[in-house]
């Protein structure tokens, strides 16, 4: 079977959530079971050099506007699979990765030219497998190429919702520049008077997937389904929930490289040097046997961020310490401040985005707060599960999916999770899991019951693998 993935973002060449991570480590993992995978993702003005070294072509011709586009394009392996990063600097040399006005016409043409350097660079794809808004143009075209152009004809499209909130908008008057202004296109794309990048995906798109079981459920109903929940009922026969995985060649205990001491789940002496580490990072007493509650995420609505505001009081009233790592909305920015300056002794915070930092936090921490309004699939509980760090979730999406209440009758579980949106829930679980953390027999068991579950990659790649061939069908 021949994948090609394209992704506006893929780990290592460039990220700003969680799709970089997916795009990045998917095709590494389909090539490992046996898959013949190809990365296709933009060349942006962040794109660390060192990834730059190879040139695969300089003369990508693009027909766009009414004018032919030359584009270069770099090969690299540095993800672990063969990668093709379309450099075109008027469209991806910015800032920012996000954020411009123009983004629908940057992504259209990055759709455009990975299609054309598919047809470049060697036999039909049997699956493009597409990512979030910023693929779903592609969706549309590969539905129309089929019709004419021989090469496409036995290729079927994929198309993975990561977050359905972002939809990709513009207006439908764009669509004659972009290439899509036929009857076919613009019934695709029109979504409430305006154009959608998501919608023209979800309607044209041969497979649907979204990144866990939970949240495939979830999109379909009408307070969750951001206007498209009609189409995604429509379409449910072909909508299918796989939960991402974890690169554990990245984030695994036993070898970390940004770690000062490694552990698994029958030796947890270096996690406990790695709870040392982290609070002398923060500056805090190295009292180890007062339990770390720690989150690290974007500040927004989303991830519920209010919810801990309103417990982590009685949280430092246990004598427990509490270390965060994020930014977003100022409100909660100035929050962490006065926590911080509140309680200097217990409070570690970090405003931005620190990679090293996110590993020994997950190392050295004892307990991740993870209290989402909704959460597509996210990664960090189940970077917590593998770092024996008990995640404390709200039983949304792929959070529900990945995480088992710990039963303590049968010694099953890995986690705490609540259902209602209220602070006092949350709170009964986290006296849940510190009632469990004083009794040391107990926390080692809910640890262990994390630390071996199989989140990998490997296991995802075979559901995907699965999906493909239905798709085929």
């Amino acid at each position: 079977m021949r994948v090609a993935v394209l992704a506006a973002e893929a780990v290592p060449y460039s990220k700003t959530g969680g799709l970089g991570d997916v795009a990045g480590a998917l095709p590494k993992a389909l090539k490992q079971i046996g898959v013949d995978s190809v990365l296709i993702t933009p060349c942006y003005l962040q794109t660390k050099g060192e990834y730059l070294q190879k040139i695969a072509l300089d003369d990508l011709q693009v027909d766009w506007r009414g004018t032919s586009y030359r584009a270069r394009v770099f090969y690299s392996e540095a993800n672990g699979s063969p990668t093709f990063l379309i450099d075109a600097p008027e469209y991806f040399h910015r800032s920012s990765i996000y954020g411009f006005r123009e983004d629908y016409e940057r992504f259209a043409f990055f759709n455009h030219a990975a299609l054309i350097l598919l047809e470049r660079i060697g036999a039909p794809p049997d699956i493009v497998h597409l990512n979030d808004w910023h693929c779903g143009f592609a969706a549309v075209e590969v539905a129309k190429l089929r019709r004419w152009n021989s090469y496409w004809r036995n290729t079927r499209t994929v198309f993975s919702v990561h977050n359905l909130a972002y939809q990709g908008a513009f207006g439908m008057e764009e669509l004659w520049k972009l290439g899509f202004g036929d009857d076919f296109s613009r019934n695709a794309f029109a979504f409430n008077g305006a154009a959608s990048a998501l919608k023209a995906g979800l309607a044209d798109a041969d497979m649907l997937s979204t990144v866990s079981r939970r949240y495939g459920f979830e999109i379909q109903q009408t307070e969750n389904g951001y206007g498209l929940d009609w189409l995604l009922r429509q379409r449910s026969d072909r909508l299918f929930g796989i939960v991402n995985g974890v690169d554990y060649d990245i984030w695994n205990p036993e070898a970390d490289r940004q770690l000062p001491a490694h552990f698994n789940q029958n030796n947890f002496e270096g996690k406990r040097e790695c709870k040392r580490a982290l609070l002398q990072k923060f500056f805090l007493p190295e009292n180890l046997d007062k339990p770390i509650f720690a989150s690290i995420t974007r500040l927004t609505a989303q991830k519920g961020f209010e919810l801990i505001e309103q417990t982590v009081g009685e949280i430092l009233a246990t004598g427990a310490c509490f270390v965060s790592l994020g930014s977003g909305e100022k409100s909660h920015e100035e929050f962490l401040q006065r926590l911080r300056d509140y309680a200097p002794s217990q409070v570690g915070v970090f405003r931005g985005y620190n990679e090293d930092l996110s590993h020994l936090i997950e190392a050295g921490a004892d307990i991740f707060l993870m209290p989402s309004r909704f959460e597509p699939c996210g990664l960090n509980q189940m970077y917590s599960l593998r770092y024996g760090t008990i995640p404390i979730v709200r039983a949304v999406g792929g959070l529900d999916d990945t995480v088992e209440n710990f039963d303590r009758v049968r010694g099953t579980g890995n986690g705490f999770k609540f259902a209602d949106f209220r602070a006092d829930k949350f709170l009964e679980k986290i006296y849940e899991a510190m009632f469990a953390y004083y009794e040391p027999e107990t926390w080692r068991k809910i640890q262990q019951n994390a630390m071996t579950v199989d989140n990998s990659w490997q296991n995802a790649a075979r559901k995907y693998v699965a999906l493909y061939q239905m798709t085929r069908q």
